[in-house]
């Protein structure tokens, strides 16, 4: 494939050029209560070409060998139209070529498992919230996504990677009378089918937590400290603090861009956040990004101060900033954009209990149920959560949000705790669906919260 694609890329002419072809493959299982709703897989394939020249920057995607001179043209004449309408002409980092073949260590290659063996053990963990009386319906689903990647460019680098994605997802729900409950559940990784195995006791908690959530009682609404747990701590690490240190976000705000600049102090002293895709056997890894740069720990906030951003090689040039390996695309259909890998805040020295003591009374909110940013403020809902007194946790609370401004939520962070736990189910959707995308890290306790109940 290597050699087709140096064929393809040498009939460019222009000031730098890469190829990518990828043969992605999808499997997917769904129920709707007990009824199985889709079976079946697919696998599809294509090319995205990029140039550069004249200073303009320009993509084009096909997915049959026949077109590739077509798409070549094409791509060298917008790069030329795009060159002539821009005031600075777009450069790119300066890398050392890298020729790599990287598959990851799999617990079991889900492309050696038989259709009829994942049907079986997703309908048996459907069953599961299905056998209890109040529990009235379900949604579960298992995807299997493979990347076959071969990555080359001008410079000289050539890159076979392999992304292999598992996951099973699912909602359950529970009623009552007139009272309608919904909890989700999830289980998978990047490491292989082993980590949708033996499962059962996820789904037979997370069934006890929806008929739980039946007897809570909605919480009051008001400014409240609040412990939140890794899970929820994760979803704002991502959603309000990680896009703005994905340098294609800030870079064309000024305000934003001024907000963001390293070495400004923007959180407590505690606070340490850092995006790092190379952690094995965790959702968001990777060796190479789609532009065939080496992706590394990147630190991002130490001790509160900004210390690093996410990059592409054009951005990287723009901030004149190192690399950090974050350019990725969903699959053959894009061009790659500047996206997190693994982000978190980075555990402390407190355990739960500590962070309840320090608490005092407050809430304890558990597990991110959606949400949005709107700039600086975000809100998220929240699957549930537990009024704590005295340090002690009392009764279960349901049905309520939190909200809050990024930067006085980052200041108002008192107290981390030295656990650590990552999503195993990714989604991102910025510009193009990352499924990948991981997040998480430990407990963390956060002074003043806005929570909306009744």
């Amino acid at each position: 494939m290597f050699d087709k694609l140096k064929t393809i890329l040498a009939k460019a002419d222009v000031d730098y050029g890469d190829i990518r072809y990828e043969v992605k493959k999808s499997t997917s299982i769904s129920f709707s209560g007990k009824e199985l709703t889709q079976i079946g897989s697919n696998s599809t394939d294509g090319f995205v070409v990029r140039v550069l020249k004249d200073g303009g920057l320009s993509s084009v995607v096909f997915t049959r060998e026949d077109d590739a001179d077509k798409a070549i043209i094409t791509a060298v004449e917008n790069a030329g139209l795009i060159a002539a309408q821009i005031d600075k002409p777009v450069k790119l980092a300066d890398v050392e070529p890298a020729r790599a073949d990287f598959m990851p260590e799999l617990k079991e290659d889900p492309r050696q498992i038989s259709m009829a063996e994942k049907l079986e053990l997703v309908g048996k963990y459907n069953e599961i919230p299905l056998s209890q009386e109040k529990i009235i319906n379900t949604t579960m689903s298992y995807r299997e996504v493979v990347r076959e990647k071969h990555y080359l460019n001008t410079e000289g680098s050539r890159i076979r990677e392999d992304l292999i994605t598992t996951g099973l997802f699912g909602e359950i729900m529970a009623k009552d009378g007139n009272l309608l409950q919904n909890v989700r559940v999830s289980c998978g990784g990047s490491n292989g089918f082993g980590t949708v195995r033996d499962q059962e006791s996820l789904f037979e908690k997370r069934t006890g937590l929806a008929l739980d959530l039946l007897k809570a009682e909605p919480v009051k609404g008001g400014d409240y400290p609040c412990v939140l747990n890794p899970n929820l701590g994760g979803v704002f690490t991502h959603e309000a603090f990680g896009h703005f240190s994905e340098a294609d976000i800030v870079e064309n705000l000024p305000a934003m861009r001024e907000k963001m600049k390293l070495g400004n102090k923007l959180g407590s002293d505690i606070l340490n956040i850092v995006d790092d895709a190379t952690l094995p056997d965790q959702l968001g890894f990777y060796k190479y990004d789609d532009e065939g740069i080496e992706v590394r720990p990147t630190e991002l906030m130490k001790n509160g101060v900004l210390t690093g951003r996410l990059h592409s090689r054009r951005t990287a040039a723009e901030f004149d900033e190192p690399l950090s390996g974050h350019c990725v695309a969903e699959d053959y259909r894009y061009a790659p954009i500047i996206r997190m890998g693994t982000i978190f805040i980075k555990p402390g020295k407190l355990s739960l209990d500590e962070l309840l003591e320090k608490l005092g009374n407050g809430l304890y909110i558990l597990d991110a149920k959606g949400g949005q940013t709107a700039g600086e403020n975000f809100t998220f809902g929240a699957h549930y959560g537990y009024i704590v007194k005295n340090g002690k946790l009392e009764r279960m609370v349901r049905d309520f949000n939190v909200t809050g401004n990024l930067y006085q939520t980052l200041n108002d962070i008192t107290g981390i705790g030295n656990d650590f736990v990552l999503n195993k189910i990714g989604g991102c959707g910025k510009g193009q669906t990352n499924i990948r995308s991981c997040h998480g890290g430990p407990h963390i306790l956060v002074n003043n919260l806005v929570v909306g109940g009744v």
